[in-house]
């Protein structure tokens, strides 16, 4: 049988998705954290003449069912997730892309660096150059006052010199001697703050003994010999050994614990990052079972095509290039109106499920968090996993009890021996509670407090005890009894 190859001209009728700008942005904007989306918002303004704000309140309010008020004609679709879900599933974007983030755009009429500068603080001072300025009135030979500065240049930020002397003696040329760097390290270790430059936490701890007024014999034995034993609560052993009661070892305990064991700090400057909720829960008797959701403005104005380019637009009818100009500044406007609104849309929807779900953690605090997953979330929104987790990437829900990312109230869990759901979060958290309430001088084991929550229907094994109390930073009970 003979077989041809052929070309053939045909028509065929399918249907793509496909990835237009606008969808793009919707997707960017929704997984945008607060301070970002206003940041990005600010750039679109001053680059996009037509976009204008409209009205500056403290907040938005959006209706039970998430709808903004209409600022645009281009208006906000209605398929909710459904879009991001397609083309999550046709793209398969990633959590962390930033692929399609459009960059930062210039109008040209100032200047954006002298901007920053202008409006960035001074840079604090660091702990070198705290050093350095005393090192400077410090009275020695010109080789020890080099040393000292070949010192302080080595010491981490916490104030520790991790680099041997050996090393320093050897990095400049002619090398130094060992001895010379040795009484430099000795004057360095006189500057502010005490105990910065020591080599260990020994050597940090005594440098700060050291300068106290009065006596600690007691306190150096157990800083050079026992901090070890001391850490594993093993205090019958120490007094043994120092020949004093359990009472004393207690006493010079208390006084170490007042010392600093990573002095530079006190210098360092470390800035806290701001968190700003996304999501705003009050108590209200009207509201959604005793609670009101919704979101939070903070500096995100409400925004608008300005009147005065739709004008433009319908007066430039004969000037072909100014009304493309304008037209395709009008359409972006546009497009970012849709995207916020898009954005406030879905992230109120998925922050009022999560309020109905967790309201006994609202009601009674983290024992009474739920079982609340992203994939039975998202079979009800009827969208993908990574769609919700999108949306609440890097969001935080302010509540009575505090400020919680939204994605702490999405946890597994287990079922008790009467039925309810229990959250592994709700279970960590009374062990919490049983630890803190046990004997402190019989204090129980991971076994005995497995038992103590098998008693009110939650089947937990030792091992997982030992986990959680691990995740928590608890020691173990022979560290935890109170002599």
């Amino acid at each position: 049988m003979s077989q041809y190859l052929s070309q053939v001209a045909a028509q065929v009728l399918r249907q793509e998705q496909r990835l237009t700008p606008q969808l793009i942005q919707s997707m960017e904007f929704l997984q945008l954290p607060l301070l970002a989306f206003e940041q990005r918002l600010q750039q679109e303004m001053e680059s996009n003449p037509a976009l204008e704000v409209e009205q500056l309140t403290p907040e938005v309010s959006l209706d039970d069912q998430g709808e903004a008020p209409a600022e645009t004609d281009a208006a906000a679709g209605d398929d909710g997730f459904d879009r991001l879900d397609e083309l999550t599933r046709e793209y398969d974007f990633d959590d962390g892309d930033r692929a399609f983030m459009g960059a930062s755009r210039s109008d040209g009429e100032r200047d954006a660096k002298m901007d920053a500068m202008a409006s960035t603080a001074s840079r604090p001072i660091c702990l070198q150059e705290y050093l350095l300025q005393q090192w400077a009135l410090v009275d020695e030979s010109p080789d020890v006052k080099r040393a000292g500065e070949l010192i302080i240049n080595q010491i981490d930020e916490d104030g520790y010199l991790r680099t041997s002397l050996e090393e320093i003696t050897r990095s400049v040329s002619p090398p130094l001697t060992l001895d010379l760097v040795e009484y430099a390290l000795v004057a360095a270790q006189d500057l502010e703050p005490t105990g910065v430059a020591a080599r260990n936490l020994k050597e940090c701890l005594l440098l700060q003994l050291d300068v106290l007024p009065g006596h600690y014999d007691l306190e150096e034995r157990i800083i050079r010999h026992h901090l070890e034993d001391i850490e594993k609560n093993r205090y019958p052993a120490v007094a043994k050994a120092l020949g004093c009661e359990i009472a004393e070892v207690k006493e010079a305990v208390e006084t170490i614990a007042h010392l600093n064991p990573r002095p530079g700090m006190l210098i360092t400057e470390h800035e806290v990052p701001r968190i700003t909720p996304d999501v705003i829960v009050d108590y209200d008797d009207e509201g959604r079972d005793g609670y009101t959701v919704r979101l939070a403005r903070g500096n995100t104005p409400r925004l608008r095509i300005s009147p005065s380019m739709r004008r433009l637009l319908e007066a430039s009818k004969q000037d072909k290039e100014v009304r493309e100009f304008l037209r395709k500044n009008i359409e972006a406007a546009s497009a970012i109106i849709d995207a916020v609104q898009y954005r406030q849309q879905r992230l109120l929807e998925v922050a009022k499920i999560v309020v109905d779900r967790q309201r006994e953690f609202l009601d009674n605090g983290p024992s009474g968090l739920k079982i609340l997953r992203m994939n039975d979330l998202a079979r009800e929104l009827n969208c993908d996993p990574s769609t919700i987790s999108r949306t609440v990437a890097d969001k935080y829900m302010q509540t009575p009890r505090g400020i919680y990312p939204v994605r702490m109230f999405f946890t597994g869990g287990t079922e008790t021996a009467s039925g309810e759901s229990t959250s592994w979060d709700s279970v960590k958290a009374h062990v919490k509670e049983v630890i803190a309430n046990e004997d402190k001088s019989d204090p129980l084991s991971d076994e005995a407090i497995a038992a103590v929550i098998q008693k009110e229907g939650v089947d937990i094994s030792r091992r997982t005890i030992a986990k959680y109390r691990s995740q928590l930073n608890i020691p173990a009970a022979r560290q935890r009894r109170a002599y």
